[in-house]
């Protein structure tokens, strides 16, 4: 079995070409059972954010695995393989490994550090097992990589000031402003992201700041957590009456196709007034051609590199200490792994050992007869078991503790010769 992990990121793909294979939530249990019916798959997960789609494979054949992922993707954008591809990276086995690592650790984060990235690897992660995608290698991969991005984050101070994409649209938005503090803000969402909007446009003093959602609920509840503050709500359906009022607009639905473009905001937008947009939808709430109004000024997650840029670098020699403990539980699931591909030649060694032992047992209290009691025949078994558990121990610790590849499945065809045994059978 091999580990493999095809995906794009916002390294490697603008949102324009990330927004076309974003996978909702509602849309990955389909997915999963698509990726898991092809005849090469044998695990899969997806890891699907406005600033990546990363897809983690188990496959016994590698270059077979690989391809049939990338069929997936491209049908699933419509965009084709030769369009898709120079968008694409593709790790294998230790990259792969080490990669997860890093993304749960958000040291592959637009915004380096950020936290937002650990609770969406836990998702996909349960989500995954939930559709029957991740089994035995990916749940420990997964598992392995939520202890790495929580010990980044305990162990390390990586995460002290760190900023999420939210708040990165939020100092964006204040370093265009003269006074955030008189603007009227519109927030479109109440999710997660619109949160971090509401929490950092509090801390820099935002005052007039009004959410919409299509569950009005779920936006007085998201008010509710700021109840110090003068938070309106407002249905979904009152969003242009409401932005027309507004000086700033942040988007964050989970809407598949653009809510504001040209033909609805052009009507509104008074010149003597102006208007900033946010957008850090993927897919994108604002269409591009908003951008050819002259009144307003359109930024999505891709405008947002420079205002991360500044941030970078102060965490740069926090990561590289992160680095360090990356690798400690890489190490520990490599370890698990070569301890995996023991097991079926140790499982079919206890296995004939024991048959022999249960055998000469039976044969030897059946020629003692009736003279041993239960209590003299638990005595012996135990002794034999005791036996046999000795004699297996120290192969056992040798063949899961060897680290080269090599020798440990030259001491395995070693094994299966000596003792004649067929792995496969068992």
């Amino acid at each position: 079995m091999h580990i493999a992990v095809v995906g794009l990121s916002h390294k490697t793909a603008s949102v324009e070409v990330r927004e076309k294979l974003s996978i909702p939530e509602p849309q990955l249990e389909n997915a999963i059972a698509e990726l898991t019916s092809y005849p090469h798959i044998q695990e899969a997960a997806i890891l699907s954010t406005c600033n990546r789609l990363e897809i983690y494979i188990v496959t016994e054949s590698t270059e077979q695995g690989i391809w049939e992922v990338i069929q997936f993707l491209a049908e699933h954008s419509q965009l084709g393989s030769p369009i898709l591809r120079p968008h694409l990276f593709i790790l294998l086995h230790h990259d792969a490994v080490m990669h997860l690592m890093r993304v749960a650790a958000g040291l592959d984060s637009l915004v380096l550090g950020e936290g937002q990235i650990l609770a969406q690897v836990k998702t996909s992660h349960k989500l995954g097992q939930q559709y029957k995608g991740i089994k035995t290698i990916l749940n420990r991969l997964f598992k392995q990589a939520i202890t790495a991005g929580k010990r980044v984050r305990t162990e390390t101070s990586i995460g002290t000031g760190a900023v999420s994409i939210s708040s990165a649209a939020v100092e964006l938005a204040y370093m265009k402003m003269e006074n955030i503090s008189t603007c009227k803000i519109t927030i479109l969402g109440a999710g997660k992201m619109s949160r971090l909007l509401v929490q950092h446009l509090v801390s820099k003093g935002a005052g007039r700041i009004c959410i919409l959602n299509r569950s009005l609920r779920r936006a007085e509840d998201l008010a509710k957590l700021f109840s110090e503050h003068p938070i309106q709500v407002r249905p979904l359906a009152e969003m242009l009456p409401v932005i027309t009022e507004s000086d700033i607009v942040f988007t964050s639905t989970s809407a598949t196709e653009p809510i504001l473009e040209r033909g609805n905001l052009e009507p509104i937008v008074c010149s003597n007034r102006g208007l900033m947009l946010f957008d850090i939808s993927v897919p994108r709430n604002v269409h591009s051609n908003v951008n050819e109004l002259e009144h307003i000024k359109a930024f999505n997650v891709d405008d947002l590199k420079a205002v991360v840029a500044q941030n970078h670098e102060s965490r740069r020699k926090m990561a590289q200490e992160a680095e360090g403990l990356l690798e400690e539980e890489v190490d520990a699931f490599d370890m698990w792994w070569r301890a995996l591909e023991t097991v079926s030649t140790i499982s079919c060694l206890r296995h004939k050992i024991e048959t022999i032992r249960e055998q000469e047992l039976e044969k030897a209290l059946s020629r003692l007869g009736s003279e041993f009691g239960d209590k003299q025949q638990e005595v012996i078994e135990a002794l034999t078991k005791g036996i046999v558990n000795k004699i297996l121990h120290d192969p056992m610790v040798q063949l899961r503790g060897q680290q080269d590849v090599d020798a440990r499945r030259s001491c395995m065809q070693a094994l299966q010769m000596l003792f004649n045994l067929d792995v496969e059978t068992v």
